[in-house]
Parts: C-alpha cells; structure tokens; sequence
C-alpha cells in the first residue's frame, strides 16, 4: 500500500469527491484560454508543412528525400523508432504499474494513455510514405487475393511491424477509450449545454454506473491490460528485429530486443513527464499532479538511464571483445571516435549521465529542472536511432559504397507535421477529454490520507 506519510500525499488539498471531479472537469466546460489557441494554431502550421511534404513525396517520389544505394533508411525509419518509442508509456503506466500496485499512476495514466495512441498515429505515418506506393498498403495483408496465389511474406519483417503496430494501436486506443466511460457519463452528467449533453453522452455508451456496469468494466479493463503487456514487449522486440536479422556491423546482436524495449519505455516516461509538467503548470493541477508524482517518474527514469549505460557499455564491450574488425571499427572509429562522435556522444551524455541529476532530491523537486532533463532525455533517444540506423548503413562492409547521408528540407518538414500533429491531438486532448481518470483518483483518495485519519475512517465505517 502507498504510504503517503513517507513517499507524500497524492491529492494535497483534502478534497472531498465532489470536488475532485468538479476541479477535474472543470478545463471542459470553461472558456478556452487564449493560451489555447495560440498554441493550436503553431501546431496546425506544423501539421500543414508536414501535409505539404507528404504531397511532395506522393506527387513526386522518395528522389526528395535524402536516401541513397548504400543509406536507404533515413530519417523516415529514425522517426519511426522514435515515435514506436514515445508511445510505450502510455500501456507501461497503465499495466504495469497497475500490476505493481503503485498507486501514483492513477495522476498520470490518461495523459500517457493518449499520448500514445497520438504517438503511434504519427509513427505509422513513416513506413506508410517509405514504402513508396502507399496506396498499396494492402499488399501486406495476409489474404488471398484475385491475383492469383499470392501471400504475403511472412519472414518480411514489414510485415511484423504492420502485425504488431496495428495490433498495438488497436488495444491501445480501446484501452484509453473504455477507460473514458465513467468520466465521459460524469461530463454528461454536469453540462449544462444540450450540445455537450448528446456528445458525451453518445461517448458515455449510456454508462450509469451500475454495479454490473462496474464489474464489467474492470473485467474489461483486465483483459484488455493483459494483451497490452504483451504487445508493449512484443511490438518494439519485433521492431529490433528489424535491424538484429541483418549482418549489418553494429547492427547483428542479440541484446537488441531488451535494449529497444527498455529504450521505448525511456523515452516514453520522459515524454510523459513532459506532458504532465506542462499539464500541471497550464491548468493549475498542483493538487492533483503533486511533487511526489514528479518525484516517482523521475525516480524511475534514473534507474532506467542506468539500464541505457549498461547496455551502450555493453555494445562497446562485445564490440571490442568479438574481435571482429567490422564491429571495432563501427563503433570505435565511426562513433565513439570518428564522423558520427557527436552523435554518439549526444546520445551516450543526455540518456547515461544527464538523467544521474535525479539522484538529488532538490534536482527532482525543481520543476524546471525536470521538465528541461524530460525534454534532453527525448533528444537524446532521438540520437539513438540515429546512430544505430545512419552509422551502421553509411559504413558498411565494402569501402566502394561508403556514402554520406543527409536529410532534405522534405524529410525535415515531414517530421515537423508529425510534431504538429502530436501537439494538436495533445491540445484537443487538454480541451475535451478529463486530463486525469476521475474514477480511478477517487479510488486512492482515501488511501491518500495520513495513516491516523485512515484508521479513523475505517473504525467510523
């Protein structure tokens, strides 16, 4: 059980649970913030310029882009990964955390619940344009067709990854979705519009809150949790695949699998923490979002950027320790000391040592602090990818196709939409969607209190 004594009270303020969901959804049905607008709008720019790059690339080819012979993974496949990675959190905050009884989630959930499903929308975009003719997607589907017998195949690890990212999105977006209802019934319930009463009300699926509606619900909830668990581990496991099939040097190793798992969920966490800082300081949701909800994300994101040096040392190690003149010198005089040093070095300093600040409680307790390290964290797993995808194909084992890569203004602007496109589906979030699960606060609140007025309220009942 959360002892609020020693770890810090959850929900400071001593709310009843009517207020809890008043101050919840009170965002909802407020006036928008002129904040709100402006911020909007920078995102829709964004959004647009990456729409105007994706009608550059469809009208024109992937000759816009900056890939080549020898580098034909690019910027595309390193924001893919990236986005893959960011959208972990959302089912790490809420099925393992849930597994492990941390009480603390129940803050931070719905926020990391939608980023990703917002994240892996946007990661779907790159391997849909790589493939050069997206109109035919359907090619990887596994069905018989009138073309004859023609299947997919199934050792493609394209294949895997459109099994797996949409088996992902799928769970995910259902998980976030159904765990809504009882907000989406209480939103319904206080509108005072007629307008909002039907909307909300369609999404409430006509919840009433009954007793059977409840054991179904949480039913639901486990079951969908379960198969979410898997999928966490599974979709990026199958997305190392990708590069550990290859004989590529830097690139054929068995510690893939964990070490993009344990990445995603890194880059994840730091993007929630993001997220839930700008959250709490834009809507005044210090009560709620505490210093301990802060403290327990920062904790965690120390011990994981442990897990990142280990496995970079690791790499390092092998590399020297195989013996193999390939893998020396991808590492040692193409990363660590050759074209790509600052890369490597962007990455090895933000996600192993930058994160070691969190061991000091007054570095966890500076917002700013905090929300600075989230955003380095971020930049610095985006320069993960880019190592292991740039260094490994533009040195490869013939000198002759050695080659240099660079983005175009084209990949550029297409990575720009998809950060528009993450940071409107983040602001339409704030705007109509309780920012935190309602019913799910309620259940620690009582839990919450100090551990006297706990056995005071439980002699009353």
């Amino acid at each position: 059980m959360y002892n609020s004594e020693v770890r810090g009270r959850l929900i400071t303020g001593d709310k009843s649970l009517g207020q809890i969901s008043q101050e919840i959804i009170a965002p909802i049905h407020a006036k928008t913030p002129p904040w709100w607008y402006g911020a909007i709008l920078i995102g829709l720019i964004m959004f647009g310029i990456g729409a105007y790059s994706i009608y550059i690339t469809l009208t024109k080819g992937l000759g816009t882009w900056g890939l080549n012979s020898s580098v034909a993974w690019g910027w595309d496949i390193i924001n893919f990964v990236w986005w893959i990675g960011i959208g972990h959190a959302g089912t790490a905050f809420s099925i393992f955390l849930l597994i492990l009884r941390q009480k603390w989630r129940t803050a931070i959930n719905r926020a990391a619940e939608a980023m990703t499903v917002i994240a892996v929308f946007c990661a779907s975009l790159f391997p849909l344009l790589h493939m050069g003719r997206p109109w035919l997607f359907f090619y990887i589907f596994p069905y018989p067709n009138t073309r004859g017998p023609l299947w997919v195949n199934f050792n493609s690890p394209l294949f895997w990854d459109f099994v797996a990212i949409s088996a992902y999105l799928l769970i995910s977006a259902s998980f976030w979705y159904f765990g809504m209802l009882p907000d989406f019934a209480t939103i319904r319930d206080t509108a005072k519009s007629k307008i909002k009463k039907t909307v909300y009300g369609i999404a409430a699926f006509g919840w009433t809150g009954s007793s059977r509606e409840w054991l179904r619900f949480e039913g639901l909830s486990f079951v969908l949790g379960g198969i979410a668990a898997v999928l966490v581990v599974s979709v990026h496991s199958i997305v190392s695949t990708d590069f550990a099939v290859s004989v590529e040097p830097g690139w054929h190793t068995t510690i893939f699998p964990p070490y993009f798992v344990v990445g995603a969920i890194f880059s994840g966490f730091a993007m929630v923490l993001t997220l839930v800082v700008t959250m709490r300081g834009l809507y005044n949701m210090n009560d709620f979002i505490t210093d301990s909800h802060i403290d327990a994300v920062c904790r965690v994101l120390v011990f994981i950027s442990l897990i990142m040096g280990t496995a970079y040392m690791t790499e390092i190690f092998m590399a020297w320790y195989s013996g193999s003149e390939y893998e020396m010198y991808m590492f040692f005089r193409n990363r660590i000391f050759g074209d790509y040093a600052f890369q490597f070095w962007a990455m090895f300093i933000s996600n192993a040592l930058v994160p070691q600040l969190f061991w000091f409680k007054s570095m966890r307790r500076r917002i700013w602090v905090v929300f600075i390290i989230s955003i380095i964290i971020n930049i610095g797993m985006w320069y993960e990818r880019y190592n292991i995808i740039v260094t490994s194909l533009s040195r490869d084992y013939l000198p002759s196709s050695w080659t240099s890569y660079s983005p175009t203004l084209i990949e550029i602007g297409f990575f720009v939409g998809t950060l528009g496109m993450f940071i409107t589906g983040v602001l339409l979030f704030f705007r109509y969607i309780p920012m935190i699960a309602i019913s799910e606060l309620k259940s620690v609140a009582k839990f919450d209190k100090p551990r006297k007025e706990q056995l005071k309220h439980t002699d009353h009942e």
